[in-house]
């Protein structure tokens, strides 16, 4: 029977320290991980205070595209124009389903005022000296806004593939 307890007590000592030692290895790889609580960062007077944005600098001034209503979502080609004069031109917003292109159509050119994606939605712009285009992208679907001066005045045509 004495003979039993030392085994016993052996075998528990051995797994005892076994699971001690298996506890502290995975502790230590662990710390510093994911897993670990997340801490807060402290706020400080200057981070608690709210900044504005300003716009970059323009050469020429631009005004304030006016607010439109947004298209509804829908695989249909849907575009709306928004005009509103200018010095240079008249400044028109055409709502896609990708997004937003803000356009200052002139007599003779055109420039790109703003273009904002919608939610879910990518943006690439290219522009040369006779037209800009405005791609807005979602997985496989694909929405541009091209503006084409290079024979009369500027005009906008939207599409989707």
């Amino acid at each position: 029977m004495r003979r039993g307890l030392v085994h016993l007590l052996a075998w528990l000592l051995a797994t005892g320290a076994a699971v001690t030692l298996s506890w502290w290895g995975v502790h230590t790889v662990m710390t510093g991980t994911a897993y670990d609580p997340p801490r807060a960062l402290p706020i400080t007077a200057a981070d608690a205070t709210t900044q504005e944005s300003k716009p970059l600098p323009s050469p020429t001034p631009r005004p304030t595209p006016s607010a439109t209503p947004s298209a509804s979502p829908s695989r249909k080609p849907t575009a709306t124009a928004t005009p509103s004069p200018t010095a240079s031109g008249q400044v028109k917003s055409y709502d896609t389903d990708g997004g937003r292109a803000v356009f200052d159509l002139g007599r003779t050119s055109a420039t790109l005022v703003s273009a904002t994606p919608g939610t879910g939605w990518s943006m690439q712009v290219w522009k040369t000296e006779s037209w800009i285009r405005v791609e807005f992208s979602s997985g496989a679907d694909r929405v541009s806004v091209f503006c084409t001066w290079h024979d009369g005045p500027p005009r906008v045509e939207i599409g989707t593939y």
